[in-house]
């Protein structure tokens, strides 16, 4: 994403060992600047056109080996192009991690496994700033998918991330006891220092930062300059209060995370699904004093 997927945000991430998938609209030499270890910590974005090829293929040999990761980013996974462009990235990037998706159901992580990919990412329509399930009717529950695509990918030897949906600590720590091998988040990162979108000062000196899905009109126009005629805009475009420095957030999200695993029992993220149970509530938190 432009808001969150920037290189300030990765100089911040990369000091937790914590990665970021780089906006896919950052040219070679933007990334010549970034510092090595910084890097080290980053995955290459890329589409699925030949353009978006050819630059991956740029981007790649300006940050000399030290990307390992490949995050092949479309909205809608459930295609045979997709599939073939996974194929020929694995013909042409042999050494690379390549990260796939988005899809939510086990057969086709198992497609993209066996076409390619080491790691899928998992989530249709659950982002704060994705409208697809109320524009397309399409989408699926994300624990139910995490829980879904996680048992197939590691039947086949390969990964997950879940993709979208997290709005707090806690779920970020059900993803992991869900089955998940990574967790992205857009959302709960907007809205810092560190994060792209305009700064906007509002009546009486709030601050705010605007925030976007990549399927909504603003990054569609940013980016192509228009909405093309046979799609609508998948994405809204948000304002929302300035959050200041990333690094208490991320504090915080790791903070939450260890005390996750000191109440199940768990020595590393790894052992979560292992040591959780899932139940049905109503009512998940206490809101007599509000929801914060």
């Amino acid at each position: 994403m432009d808001s969150t997927g920037t290189f300030e945000t990765a100089a911040v991430m990369a000091q937790h060992n914590t990665m970021v998938a780089i906006s896919k609209h950052y040219e070679p030499d933007d990334w010549r600047a970034v510092d090595p270890e910084i890097l080290k910590h980053t995955m290459a974005s890329s589409g699925t056109s030949d353009a978006d090829f050819e630059k991956l293929r740029e981007v790649l040999k300006a940050t000399q080996g030290l990307v390992e990761f490949i995050c092949l980013d479309v909205a809608n996974g459930y295609s045979e192009h997709f599939v073939e462009y996974v194929r020929k990235v694995r013909s042409e990037f042999p050494e690379h991690i390549i990260v796939a998706g988005n899809v939510v159901t086990g057969e086709m992580v198992e497609e993209l496994l066996l076409s390619g990919a080491d790691i899928v990412k998992v989530g249709i329509g659950p982002g704060s700033v994705c409208t697809t399930r109320k524009m397309t009717g399409v989408g699926y529950p994300q624990l139910s998918s995490v829980i879904e695509c996680a048992d197939a990918a590691h039947g086949l030897g390969g990964m997950i991330i879940s993709d979208g949906g997290c709005t707090c600590p806690g779920d970020i720590a059900k993803a992991f006891g869900g089955g998940a091998d990574f967790v992205m988040l857009g959302g709960m990162l907007a809205g810092h220092q560190e994060s792209g979108g305009d700064l906007v000062e509002k009546e009486g000196g709030k601050m705010f930062k605007v925030f976007y899905g990549m399927s909504s009109a603003t990054a569609m126009k940013k980016h192509t300059g228009k909405i093309a005629e046979y799609r609508a805009s998948e994405g809204k475009t948000v304002e929302i209060p300035y959050r200041g420095p990333l690094e208490p957030t991320i504090l915080e999200i790791l903070g939450g995370l260890r005390s996750t695993c000191t109440y199940v029992g768990a020595a590393k993220l790894k052992e979560l699904s292992k040591r959780t149970t899932f139940i049905r509530t109503k009512v998940q938190l206490n809101t007599v004093f509000g929801t914060s």
